[in-house]
């Protein structure tokens, strides 16, 4: 799918160009372009070890619950526990069904991100920096680590962190501020539930996982996934898992979600109203490999645009002093810990540093 590239030009003052438009990857889109620029073509690889989706591959699922009942049916919530410990065991992550989430709510926010990408470009630059996301409760830019990544990914996106701070609503764009608002409140609800069913299903009291403070930081992050000229040079997103404890992700029905399940990339086929939640390495490492962290990246596709709200829970780069080492009821003489203790701020500072998004991140934490 994807090609060796050159390395003769000057792939710094291509980023640098391209980054000054703050016109993102829709700025592209919005010229016309018929060929991708180098900057996005993603180099070659041969060592993934992941084999690619196949045709004649049976189609593999992801794991979807019905949520129906976990508040008022003890003997439905023991399933739903059941059915949770099971795929994030096996799956590493499952989508939601009858969530609480009421359907508009999730349809005015995926309105809300594509409003805020298809704005005037005069009004959406205003919020466009590479500067720390505290000089600002929202930034939109173009790929987080343009400059630090070895390829572009074709995306565009904003960020913005809401607990455990929320911001003031003159502190976000007026084009989606009131369903943001609104969608915050509604997945915050949802991410501790997610997070009580987890923690059971690991036999520990429902508030295990929220007292270490695994929803205490919550961020948003509105992603805009353009139609791509030349979609086999490039990914929406690379592979990655996420440095989070757990992610709450909507995305509309385009497709492109792929995940590795027994070394092998499968489609995530979209499931209207549904919501899917996936491990972060956060959680496996507190977790001792109880729970893992799902590896997946997004494809580019002709058509477009893909949106997606990706709900990340943990505090970033807040500075914090819990340090995270792997639950003590979960170990014993024949599973002893595997890590060692960290921040998340930390862990974070790791991936960025080493520019690693997934497995090998984790490795730098091994006891």
């Amino acid at each position: 799918m994807l090609s060796n590239i050159s390395k003769s030009y000057d792939r710094g003052s291509e980023l640098k160009a391209f980054d000054d438009t703050k016109a993102g990857v829709k700025g592209l889109v919005d010229a016309g372009i018929a060929k991708i620029p180098r900057i996005f073509v993603e180099p070659a690889t041969d060592d993934t070890g992941i084999l690619p989706v196949s045709e004649g591959t049976p189609k593999v699922h992801a794991p979807v619950i019905d949520l129906t009942g976990i508040h008022d049916d003890p003997v439905r919530r023991k399933e739903i526990i059941q059915e949770v410990g099971d795929a994030s065991e096996k799956w590493g992550f499952f989508q939601v069904v009858n969530h609480g989430i009421p359907l508009d709510v999730l349809e005015d926010m995926l309105t809300g991100v594509r409003n805020f990408h298809e704005q005037d470009f005069d009004e959406k630059k205003m919020w466009y920096t590479r500067k720390p996301i505290s000089w600002r409760k929202l930034v939109y830019n173009c790929n987080f680590n343009l400059y630090r990544s070895s390829t572009t990914n074709w995306r565009d996106t904003f960020n913005v962190p809401v607990a455990p701070s929320l911001p003031k609503p003159e502190e976000l764009p007026e084009i989606c501020r009131d369903i943001l608002l609104q969608f915050i409140k509604e997945v915050q609800k949802l991410g501790c539930s997610v997070l009580e069913l987890l923690s059971e299903a690991l036999g520990l009291p429902k508030e295990r996982l929220i007292e270490l403070g695994c929803g205490e930081g919550l961020n948003i992050l509105g992603h805009y996934y353009p139609g791509c000229p030349e979609p086999e040079l490039t990914l929406g997103t690379s592979r990655h898992s996420d440095p989070t404890f757990i992610t709450v992700l909507l995305q509309d029905l385009t497709g492109g979600l792929q995940f590795v399940h027994n070394n092998q990339w499968f489609d995530v086929p979209p499931c209207p109203g549904a919501l899917l939640v996936n491990i972060g390495d956060l959680l496996q490492l507190i977790t001792n490999d109880r729970f893992i962290s799902a590896e997946h990246r997004v494809i580019a596709k002709h058509v477009g645009p893909r949106i997606s709200v990706a709900c990340i829970f943990y505090t970033g780069l807040n500075p914090t002093l819990k340090r995270y080492q792997p639950i003590q009821e979960l170990l014993s003489d024949d599973n002893p810990p595997k890590y060692g203790k960290t921040t998340v701020k930390d862990y974070l500072l790791c991936c960025q540093m080493n520019n690693i998004f997934g497995k090998d991140a984790l490795s730098y934490f091994k006891i």
